[in-house]
């Protein structure tokens, strides 16, 4: 099947999963409003530390929620078209991936579309904060209006080097069977960490957060060219790179271990 078709199918399942979860149109705003408050408290918590004592290591409250808002907005934008990776598990304990392998089209694409997310909530929250961020940040002279569409570009890199970091640990799940924990590891603490300034961490972390568990490359390294002129142009063509490299790897490794795959049955 060419590539269009399968893209045509894709979006028709993304259509139906959408339909049956806005048949409960009052859950799906109420979970999206409190989404947003936690969120935007948990941000509320930061900003009033950072009222108190000030920069975190250089790093100002619009610098921090900066840092805050790309994350937010790079785990919702994968979240939504691939949430379903985070829960592999429950597939390989339940044996309804064997479903799946069933169905005419590569197993990852008949997975992506089950239960279609629109995470309004964290969309809402991570926006605000966002705006509220680069417009002081603009206001002061610290950047200019490019700082939008290149904030943009680095959502977009980092939703896929998010994605390509939980199908690596969801992956190790056709050996293990068994991966929450590891995902907490891998994507819940990585990705919490990254979300202030790497320099708050010891080397041998910090390191881990560039290399092994690249998350600091969604919002870290980018935000030191773009807010504070550092390190150079280049390194809003390497977050692309390493966003495809990571894609690439991420994807032969889960076509690998898909072989290696048996069944709850068998």
């Amino acid at each position: 099947m060419k590539a269009t078709s399968w893209f045509t199918l894709y979006k028709m399942l993304i259509r139906t999963s959408i339909r049956s979860r806005m048949q409960y149109k009052f859950n799906f705003i109420m979970a999206s409003v409190l989404a947003a408050l936690i969120q935007i408290s948990e941000f509320l918590m930061v900003a009033l530390v950072l009222h108190k004592f000030g920069a975190i290591k250089g790093w100002s409250l619009h610098e921090i929620g900066y840092l805050f808002a790309i994350m937010t907005l790079s785990k919702t934008l994968y979240r939504t078209f691939g949430n379903e990776v985070h829960h592999l598990e429950k597939y390989l304990v339940d044996g309804e991936l064997d479903q799946l392998l069933t169905r005419p089209m590569p197993v990852l694409l008949a997975l992506l579309p089950q239960n279609f997310r629109i995470m309004a909530g964290e969309v809402l929250q991570g926006g605000f904060i966002l705006c509220w961020s680069l417009a002081g940040m603009m206001h002061s002279g610290q950047i200019g209006w490019t700082a939008i569409p290149f904030s943009l570009l680095i959502i977009l890199t980092g939703a896929v080097i998010l994605f390509s970091i939980g199908l690596a640990t969801a992956t190790l799940g056709f050996w293990t069977t068994r991966i929450e924990e590891l995902q907490t590891i891998t994507e819940d603490a990585a990705r919490t960490a990254a979300q202030y300034p790497l320099t708050l961490y010891p080397k041998w972390m910090s390191g881990i957060l560039l290399t092994v568990i690249p998350v600091g490359f969604v919002n870290y390294v980018p935000s030191l060219y773009l807010l504070r002129g550092q390190l150079g142009a280049w390194v809003l063509v390497a977050i692309v790179v390493v966003a495809a490299l990571s894609l690439i790897m991420s994807l032969r490794f889960w076509k690998f271990g898909i072989t290696k795959y048996q069944s709850t049955g068998s």
